[in-house]
C-alpha cells in the first residue's frame, strides 16, 4: 500500500476492492503506515478504489477512532461516494468526491475575469474556470453565496457541479442561451440605452435585498483590511483620515454585489442574473459603484486601450455606461449632490483600486507605479472636500 507524507499529511493510496476477504490484510497495512506518523493529519486517497464492501468500511471506522474523527477521504469515485452515503459515512467523516474532468479545448470563451475565464460548454451550459490549484476554497464559497442570494429572491445562477479542468478547477452552471451584457453591448444588436436599463434595474434589485448581519462579510470590515494594504503607500493624515471616514460609516445591511460589471452579469432569455458571487456582502451601495467606477474609469485613465483589451469595448462605451448607470439610478435635485455622491464613490474606488494594485502584479513596472501615485493624489485631492462615506437614500431613485 503506498503511502506519502508532506506538509504534515500522511496519504495512504486505497485501490481496488476492498472487501472481507482483504479488510484484515489492509488494516494491518495501514497501521503499520500511521506507526510514527501519528501527528500527521491521515488522508485516504480512493482515486483507483473500485469497490468497498461493509468490511473495509469497518477498517476506515477504526482509524477515524483512533484519530477522533481526524481523517479525511478524497478523490471520491461517484459509485463509491453513494456506498458512503448510503451508509451514513459522509455524515461521520470528510468524504470528498473526485471532480469530472472536462477539456475546454474549442469551447467558446464568453468572459474573462480577474480570477477566471468562462467558456460556453454547449447550448444550455457555461462553466466558469477559475485561475490555480487551489481555487476549491472560491468556488465553494461562491456556491453558498449563490445559495443565500437566491433565498432572498436575487436571480443568480447556482453552480450544480465542480469539475477539474486541467490543473485547475471550475464552476458548472445552466443557463440557457445565455449572454453576458458586456457581450450585447459588443454585438450592438440592442439600444445601449435598453442594455444600460436592465442591467440597473438588477442593481436596484439587488440594493433592495437585505439580510441579517454577519449573515455575508462585513464591506466595511473589508475596506479596512484594504487600508492596512495599502497603508504603505499613504501618509498618516491620509490614513487616519480614510479610517476615520470608514469607521463612522453605518453598519448597513444592503446586499452588495462587489463586482457587478456588466460581465457578471448574463441575460437568460428576458431576465438578467448575476454570476461569480464570491464577492457577495454587506454594506452600503456606495461599494458597489467604487467597484464600477474601477472596472469602467480608472483602469483606463494610465492605460488607454485598457476598456478595449479588458472589456472588449471602446472608452467611449464605458463612459456611456458609467454616466448611464448613474443617471438611471439616482435622482439628484442639484449638481452640488451629485458632484458629493460621485466625489464620495471616487474615494472609495481609489482604496479599492490602490488594493488590487498593491495585493497584485499590478503594482509592479512603470504603469503601476505611475497608477499607484496618481491613486495617492486623487486621494489627497478628494479628502479635501469628503466628509462622508456613505450614500445617502435620498439621492436614490
Amino acid at each position: 500500500m503506498k503511502a506519502e507524507q508532506s506538509d504534515g499529511k500522511l496519504v495512504i493510496h486505497l485501490e481496488d476492492r476492498i472487501d472481507s476477504n482483504n479488510a484484515s490484510a489492509i488494516e494491518q497495512e495501514i497501521h503499520d503506515a500511521v506507526a510514527g506518523h501519528e501527528a500527521a493529519e491521515l488522508v485516504f486517497d480512493a482515486e483507483k478504489l473500485t469497490y468497498i464492501s461493509s468490511a473495509g468500511l469497518r477498517v476506515l471506522m477504526k482509524m477515524a477512532k483512533r484519530t477522533d474523527g481526524h481523517i479525511k477521504v478524497s478523490n471520491v469515485s461517484r459509485d463509491i461516494y453513494d456506498i458512503f452515503d448510503t451508509t451514513g459515512f459522509t455524515e461521520l467523516l470528510d468524504i470528498q468526491k473526485a471532480y469530472r474532468k472536462v477539456d475546454v479545448d474549442g469551447m467558446e470563451v464568453i468572459g474573462r475575469g480577474f480570477f477566471g475565464t468562462v467558456y460556453r460548454m454547449d447550448s444550455e451550459t457555461i462553466i466558469k474556470v477559475y485561475k490555480g490549484k487551489d481555487s476549491i476554497p472560491m468556488i465553494e464559497n461562491e456556491k453558498r453565496m449563490a445559495k443565500k442570494a437566491f433565498l432572498s429572491g436575487i436571480p443568480t445562477a447556482i453552480s450544480y457541479d465542480i469539475v477539474q479542468v486541467g490543473e485547475d478547477y471550475g464552476s458548472v452552471f445552466e443557463l440557457l442561451n445565455a449572454r453576458t451584457f458586456n457581450d450585447l453591448v459588443i454585438e450592438g444588436e440592442e439600444p445601449l440605452e435598453d442594455i444600460i436599463a436592465g442591467y440597473t434595474d438588477l442593481l436596484k434589485v439587488v440594493h433592495s435585498t437585505t439580510m441579517a448581519p454577519g449573515e455575508l462579510p462585513s464591506y466595511k470590515e473589508r475596506y479596512g483590511d484594504y487600508l492596512e494594504v495599502i497603508r504603505k503607500h499613504l501618509t498618516e493624515a491620509q490614513y487616519d483620515s480614510l479610517k476615520e471616514l470608514l469607521s463612522d460609516m453605518p453598519d448597513d445591511t444592503t446586499v452588495v454585489h462587489g463586482d457587478i460589471q456588466m460581465k457578471n452579469v448574463m441575460k437568460v432569455g428576458d431576465e438578467a442574473m448575476l454570476i461569480d458571487m464570491d464577492t457577495l456582502g454587506l454594506g452600503n451601495p456606495v461599494f458597489e459603484f467604487a467597484g464600477l467606477y474601477v472596472t469602467y474609469i480608472l483602469f483606463e485613465e494610465d492605460e488607454p486601450g485598457n476598456s478595449m483589451a479588458f472589456l472588449g469595448i471602446p472608452r467611449e462605451a464605458a463612459d456611456a455606461i458609467w454616466d448611464g448607470v448613474v443617471s438611471r439610478y439616482f435622482s439628484f435635485d442639484d449638481e452640488a449632490r451629485m458632484q458629493e455622491t460621485i466625489d464620495r464613490i471616487r474615494l472609495v474606488a481609489e482604496i479599492r483600486f490602490l488594493y488590487l494594485l498593491e495585493s497584485t502584479e499590478l503594482k509592479n513596472g512603470e504603469l503601476g507605479e505611475r497608477r499607484i501615485r496618481h491613486t495617492a493624489a486623487h486621494m489627497e485631492e478628494l479628502l479635501k472636500t469628503v466628509k462622508s462615506l456613505a450614500i445617502t437614500r435620498d439621492v436614490l431613485q
